[in-house]
């Protein structure tokens, strides 16, 4: 159970009990307060996060070098006492804030983005989610909605977050993205502690994901693994400046190895294969690559197929890549298992060519050896 955040002075007690250095703080702590300055209570869920971190998601117009002016003058101060930027806070401490913070106006970004997130947009992300608790928040991300900013994006996942704060101090965050025109199970962490611990998962590779694609042309064999280094490679696209990754020689320059299990759970004749892919490691467009690798790219994938990528009769060119479902450690203990529903595109091609939407098996569950 989460502790509750705490609240008041314990100064004064501490005084009433004729601690010296207690005493020494309370005087500081009035005289402090005589200068304008005042203290701020660390959050349950702040608890854990480095305090330069604490205060970049408090006073985020607060630049890094500011800040450490301000903690070697002592104008901030840890429970009384001085910190360094790199110092763990704890749920209860007191922060104390200096005058020309404590008293600022709200930053004028914080203001625009809350401005800018309309009914429509808030309205919208809400309807993605589909699963919460104190920690954690799973998105069931569409097609064509970006999971972050870029040039010319103005509308995405992470500019919606704030209307998922549901009361919390924190801003809700990203823990990893979905391309694009990728959709499916995008996890958020609703606090930094949370964040800290599935972004570790993620790097030790304490999660499994798996994603659901139509391929044109049926993978063969059936079942493997695509072992298959990726590298960048510019010059595409009409200005030359469209970046894509490459299937290279593992000893190519700038390789990175990436490999990914796979296992056909479907086909439509020679035509169309229900593939579902999960990813080893985590390249960017790592399994749009390795399943064009086969000669099978995904269905509505141009960038990686060209045109023999493109959907025939009722099947729509879009691209028909889903991440299905995520198994990653919870941050409060346990495991967090969720399955994300297709998009509308995918889910009529589906019932086009008479797959189960609802197939719930995981085919790359461990299988028991015959004796």
């Amino acid at each position: 159970m989460q502790a509750a955040a705490v609240s008041g002075n314990p100064i004064p007690i501490a005084a009433k009990l004729g601690d010296s250095e207690q005493d020494g703080q309370l005087s500081a702590e009035k005289e402090a307060a005589a200068k304008g300055m005042k203290s701020e209570i660390v959050a349950a869920d702040e608890a854990g996060i480095r305090l330069d971190r604490w205060f970049r998601r408090r006073y985020p117009t607060l630049g890094h070098v500011q800040l450490e002016k301000l903690l070697r003058s002592g104008q901030v101060r840890l429970d009384g006492g001085r910190a360094k930027a790199s110092d763990r806070v704890a749920a209860g401490q007191s922060v104390r804030i200096p005058p020309q913070l404590a008293y600022a106006p709200p930053p004028e970004q914080r203001q625009h983005v809350e401005t800018k997130l309309g009914d429509r947009d808030r309205e919208l992300i809400q309807s993605l989610v589909i699963y919460q608790d104190s920690s954690v928040i799973v998105l069931n991300k569409p097609s064509g909605l970006a999971t972050q900013g870029g040039s010319g994006l103005t509308r995405h996942i992470d500019g919606m977050l704030d209307a998922l704060a549901g009361g919390k101090r924190q801003r809700p965050r990203l823990v990893h993205r979905l391309d694009r025109d990728t959709s499916g199970v995008l996890v958020v962490a609703r606090t930094a502690p949370a964040a800290a611990a599935l972004a570790e998962a993620l790097r030790h590779r304490d999660a499994a994901k798996v994603y659901w694609a139509l391929t044109k042309g049926v993978p063969r064999p059936p079942r493997g693994t695509i072992k298959l280094a990726l590298a960048k490679e510019g010059g595409h696209g009409p200005h030359g400046r469209d970046e894509r990754m490459a299937a290279v020689e593992r000893d190519t320059e700038g390789a990175k190895p990436a490999v990914t299990d796979y296992a056909v759970l479907g086909q439509a004749g020679q035509d169309y294969a229900w593939v579902a892919a999960k990813p080893v490691t985590g390249r960017t467009h790592q399994i749009r690559v390795h399943l064009a690798s086969l000669g099978t790219p995904i269905v509505g994938d141009f960038k990686y197929g060209g045109v023999g990528a493109r959907g025939l009769g009722e099947i729509e060119d879009r691209l028909h890549l889903h991440a299905r479902t995520i198994d990653i450690a919870h941050p409060d203990g346990g495991r967090l298992r969720v399955t994300a529903a297709l998009p509308p595109h995918m889910l009529k091609t589906w019932k086009l060519l008479g797959f189960d939407p609802d197939y719930a098996a995981n085919p790359f569950a461990e299988r028991k050896k015959k004796k």
